[in-house]
């Protein structure tokens, strides 16, 4: 079927390139992409990335901010470490209490941006399955509350359905300037969309 092939031949693209340039995940050039469009990202910033395992993102970031910037990866997997000085990462719950605790004890305690790729183990049940991801997004949301700078940024996966909506106003209401994008490298069929939140209002 034609749909089928150039749906396989843009994931086999990306998959491909993935492994060429040397990034952990195909997911690095979703971000990549809205860096570029979006410049919410610069050289010298302070990233954190949500979910950051297994370092794709991590990578893509470290890349847009150079030696002077700062990347720290949260995920409640292990990440294999990559050889920057400037990219950290901790085995943590964003949802536990005291992981904003934490991550303020660490070299920067306040970001220019917050990147979340996160995303639950699929249980098949797509409506469980998107509320489970609004959570997630939810989570992701209250970090960028209690560790943006002013005026900083949120990245956000979230997956379409019933409740995008009513996340979709909470995040408008905490930033100045609200976008929804699907990068090119997420698939036609796939339901995640990203939001992106520009401008912290505090």
């Amino acid at each position: 079927m034609p749909n089928e092939w150039l749906r396989q031949r843009k994931k086999d693209f990306y998959h491909r390139l993935a492994k060429e340039q040397g990034f952990r995940s195909r997911a690095s050039f979703k971000l990549l992409y809205v860096v570029k469009h979006y410049r919410f990202i610069k050289r010298g910033d302070s990233v954190l990335d949500l979910g950051a395992a297994p370092g794709g993102w991590l990578q893509a970031a470290r890349q847009v901010v150079g030696e002077r910037g700062y990347v720290l990866g949260v995920d409640r997997d292990l990440i294999e470490d990559l050889a920057f000085k400037n990219v950290v990462t901790i085995v943590a719950d964003i949802s536990a209490l005291d992981t904003v605790d934490r991550i303020r004890s660490m070299a920067v305690a306040q970001f220019d941006a917050v990147i979340s790729d996160l995303a639950p183990n699929s249980t098949g049940a797509w409506e469980l399955d998107q509320a489970r991801q609004v959570e997630l997004a939810r989570c992701a949301l209250r970090m960028a509350r209690n560790l943006l700078k002013p005026s900083g940024n949120l990245l956000v996966k979230i997956f379409q359905g019933p409740e995008l909506k009513e996340f979709q106003l909470e995040m408008k209401q905490a930033f100045r300037v609200f976008r929804i994008v699907k990068p090119p490298a997420s698939r036609p069929e796939s339901a995640e969309l990203y939001f992106l939140g520009l401008g912290f209002a505090g």
